[in-house]
């Protein structure tokens, strides 16, 4: 039976630990997005992915004998949501291409900030505090501290539209974390993101035959490899974890530890790409584990 009471608690440590490692493990999604459009177009690297994420995600929920059938009065909310999927992923991808990735990456991890606006209006009890505030844009400077170095064109000018349009990404996920810990109230998670993924095939694919007819697939171990991680560690794995914990605990002290995907990100990069190591990079880690701490430190 599903609870009909709203549920807004507190993480204990135990969630917090578990949503650092997912947060660790989406931060490898950019290595393996990077590695994957070696031998994918964009949107047909979107197709499968949905297509190994509900293989991953109906497979789990099979196996505990949860039901997939879609109820009627669920359908308006799971469109909704996907279109707000395609949406975010859409316009990153597009705004990505008009700035350099250092600054996309660094204005869609604005993205937790967008959550915690809106679920101060929508989530009750999970209203802005000061020492929240404090603590997400501590953590947000972080991220930019650590990325600072990579910032190799300052002009603003020159990637004012791109990062406009990322910054759009950012809140149309925002606004996705925030009403998707509406809707998992009443929805199975395992439900829920199954159909997310599901009507979100149809869409790639449509989009694929129209923008990417003549891109073929180039099949590699190194880009199947990079397929998979998105397919079931990224869209299995960690999008289930975080849509299972959006249904009990507070969105806001549990989007704060993405902060961390970037920094891990970059560690990914140095341990797979042998890139720089910087000083900046571990004062940005400081900063960010010090934001993570305000927001979800007990009274």
């Amino acid at each position: 039976m599903i609870e009909k009471e709203f549920r807004n608690e507190d993480p204990p440590v135990k969630i917090i630990l578990l949503m650092l490692l997912v947060a660790s493990l989406l931060g490898g999604g950019a290595l393996a997005v990077k590695v994957g459009l070696q031998g994918f177009p964009p949107l047909k690297m979107a197709f499968f992915r949905s297509i190994l994420g509900v293989i991953a995600v109906g497979g789990i929920g099979l196996y505990y004998g949860m039901s997939m059938r879609l109820r009627f009065e669920e359908l308006p909310r799971l469109l909704f949501i996907a279109a707000l999927y395609t949406l975010h992923t859409i316009t990153l991808n597009f705004g990505t291409d008009f700035t350099t990735a250092s600054r996309s990456t660094i204005f869609f991890t604005l993205y937790p900030v967008f959550t915690v606006l809106f679920g101060h209006f929508w989530l009750p009890g999970d209203r802005l505090s000061v020492r929240k505030v404090i603590g997400i844009f501590a953590a947000f400077f972080g991220v930019v501290v650590a990325l600072a170095p990579n910032l190799q064109d300052g002009s603003v000018t020159k990637y004012f539209i791109g990062d406009v349009i990322v910054i759009l990404a950012a809140c149309f996920l925002g606004l996705r974390v925030t009403l998707t810990k509406v809707f998992v109230q009443d929805i199975y998670p395992y439900r829920f993101l199954v159909w997310l993924l599901g009507l979100n095939i149809p869409i790639f694919l449509v989009l694929s035959y129209f923008f990417e007819r003549e891109q073929p697939i180039k099949w590699t171990l190194a880009s199947g490899a990079a397929l998979l991680y998105q397919g079931w560690i990224i869209t299995g794995f960690c999008f289930l974890m975080l849509t299972w914990t959006l249904r009990t605990y507070k969105a806001s002290k549990l989007v704060v530890l993405s902060f961390l995907m970037p920094i891990s990100g970059v560690l990914f990069s140095y341990l797979f790409l042998g890139d720089e190591l910087t000083f900046s990079v571990l004062i940005g880690t400081g900063l960010v584990a010090s934001g993570i701490y305000l927001v979800n430190m007990r009274r």
